[in-house]
């Protein structure tokens, strides 16, 4: 294929993910799932070209900006308070399930390797970041176990990785357990150590940085300065992209302006939605020559079927098996144990999001040409991605029989609303200590307003069938906002103002409807009393971003900058 061919399939490749994703999210489809199948499909039509995939290319390529991209989005904190969990599932479960699958493997493929069966183990091991969070996302979980799973899909890659590279080598020599051991605790030593050092370095750099262009670009390498240095020095890649991204998270609003906060906060968005779909979408194109490979190393129908069988069971009841056991320790354990114990519910929810997805995409194809059932393994890996999706269209309906109590949108609306006051008192008080008889009263007493409109509203309770004051103010003032912006657009089709004008004017009504909606999310299409009050996710890339400043003086500020 040319460059222009290579272009125009790109091209068509990006067009083909953006339409599945929405069409899927607009009939309440699975995206992760309606692409691998769209993409199967299209893979067995003569005119789409064979899909071969560089294992190296996504393992350096794609991996790291996708998991940089979910771990600046994790809260650090959360992290830190639920580790326990995160750990018994990324590290205990993980190897776990090497081991489990890969002894049924070995048990049930005729003639393979141990050490070929436990590399297929590790291959299938890991869950999946973007797949967890694409289906767990949608789903109102409580907070805590949305962390766990979401940790848990993060970290458990080391581990994998760890296990396919000491498999792998047993394929050909022999290695001992205490050799897999100390391979695993030297990849995340040096994987720890590279990935602080390169979140404190990037850390320092971007807080002496004054423009949001500089910043970003800086963010974009930062996963492949923390994944590159850490494989070559035979670390976990993944382990330090995903410190460095919670690093940088939980240290954003102190080292980064707002601007490059919310500029940060955008683009990682677009590349995360771009990155995880393609994948889904790649991974199911990859079936045609997956299955072409398969046919020459298959052990026949019916044994394929009996083996396709095995292998989906033992993924699925060696996680139901650990959780359930965890969940059983937990609660009969000491008492500091059973304080951080989860519900039986609350471990049937964890037991069944074991979704699959891109690393072990990666995985299979790392394993070496001269692999036994090199070609049947990847099937294998194919059909446990696609079993795992095909899992995860039921996990809504679990999750609604289970009956978890899901995030309170009062309280987590309060506690908005409680910090904002602190925010907003703490303001006043530099306020008063900085105005001097030089600055005209109007300024200040417009900056008092402000600050008093939002205060009043947080510590007022609200009252049933009552629109909170912020609210009301958000909904009028955007239908005045959509007013100025079209009274703009006619005068710019009538010529009558110069572009400059034009574009400094909407620049500015951008600014403050995007303060405006950080302030006060949406909340027209919800009833207006106290318990169903749902707030959007807002614009801000991050918390902190929530602390902006009224709409009025984002409007004002970005008529000074333009």
């Amino acid at each position: 294929m040319d460059s222009i061919g290579t272009i125009i399939w790109i091209v068509s490749f990006v067009i083909a993910t953006v339409t599945v994703t929405g069409l899927a999210g607009r009939f309440g489809l699975s995206a992760p799932f309606a692409l691998v199948a769209i993409g199967a499909a299209a893979s067995f039509i003569p005119a789409v070209p064979n899909i071969e995939i560089e294992p190296d290319a996504i393992l350096y390529g794609v991996l790291p900006p996708l998991l940089f991209a979910a771990a600046i989005r994790t809260s650090l904190i959360d992290v830190r308070a639920r580790v326990d969990s995160i750990l018994l599932l990324s590290f205990g479960l993980t190897a776990f399930t090497f081991v489990a699958v890969g002894f049924a493997a070995w048990w049930v493929i005729p003639g393979i390797p141990l050490a070929a069966a436990l590399a297929f183990g590790a291959v299938v091991s890991p869950t999946d970041a973007v797949a967890v969070t694409a289906v767990a996302g949608r789903l109102k979980l409580p907070r805590r176990l949305l962390t766990i799973l979401e940790g848990e899909s993060l970290l458990n890659d080391a581990v994998a990785l760890v296990a396919l590279s000491a498999s792998i080598a047993a394929i050909s020599s022999p290695v001992t357990p205490g050799g897999v051991g100390l391979e695993l605790v030297l990849a995340v030593v040096v994987g720890a150590v590279v990935g602080l050092v390169v979140g404190v370095g990037i850390a320092f750099i971007r807080k002496l940085l004054r423009s949001a262009v500089l910043d970003t670009s800086l963010s974009f390498v930062t996963p492949y300065i923390a994944f590159i240095p850490a494989q070559l020095l035979h670390g976990s890649g993944v382990l330090a992209v995903v410190l460095a991204g919670l690093w940088l998270g939980y240290r954003s609003p102190v080292i980064q302006s707002a601007e490059s906060r919310i500029a940060e906060g955008i683009n990682w968005r677009t590349i995360r939605f771009l990155l995880e779909n393609a994948v889904f979408l790649l991974i199911g194109l990859s079936l045609s020559t997956i299955v072409g490979e398969a046919v020459g190393d298959s052990p026949g129908l019916w044994p394929s079927i009996l083996i396709v069988g095995v292998v989906l069971l033992a993924v699925f009841a060696s996680r139901v098996i650990w959780v359930m056991v965890t969940t059983y320790l937990y609660q009969r354990g000491p008492a500091w144990v059973r304080e951080r114990s989860w519900s039986w519910r609350n471990g049937v929810a964890v037991a069944v999001s074991g979704i699959r997805g891109v690393m072990t995409l990666i995985a299979v194809f790392l394993l070496p040409d001269d692999t036994p059932y090199r070609g049947f393994l990847q099937f294998l890996a194919f059909v446990v991605i696609a079993g795992s999706l095909v899992g995860g269209l039921a996990l809504p309906w679990v999750i609604r029989r289970l009956h978890l109590p899901a995030p309170s949108a009062l309280q987590e609306q309060m506690q908005r609303r409680l910090l904002m006051s602190e925010a907003q008192a703490a303001g006043r008080r530099r306020l008063d200590e900085e105005v001097t008889d030089k600055d005209e009263e109007r300024v200040v007493e417009r900056l008092r307003i402000n600050a008093d409109f939002l205060t009043e509203e947080s510590q007022e309770e609200l009252e049933e069938d009552r629109e909170p004051r912020i609210s009301a103010y958000a909904r009028l003032r955007r239908r005045m906002i959509a007013a100025e912006r079209d009274a703009v657009a006619k005068a710019r089709s009538e010529g009558r103002y110069e572009e400059y004008a034009v574009r400094a004017v909407l620049a500015a009504i951008d600014a403050e409807e995007l303060a405006l909606k950080a302030t006060a999310p949406s909340t027209a299409s919800v009833p207006h009393s106290a318990a169903s009050v749902i707030a959007d996710e807002p614009a801000a890339a991050h918390p902190g971003d929530e602390l902006a400043a009224m709409p009025e003086i984002a409007s004002e500020e970005a008529q000074r900058e333009s």
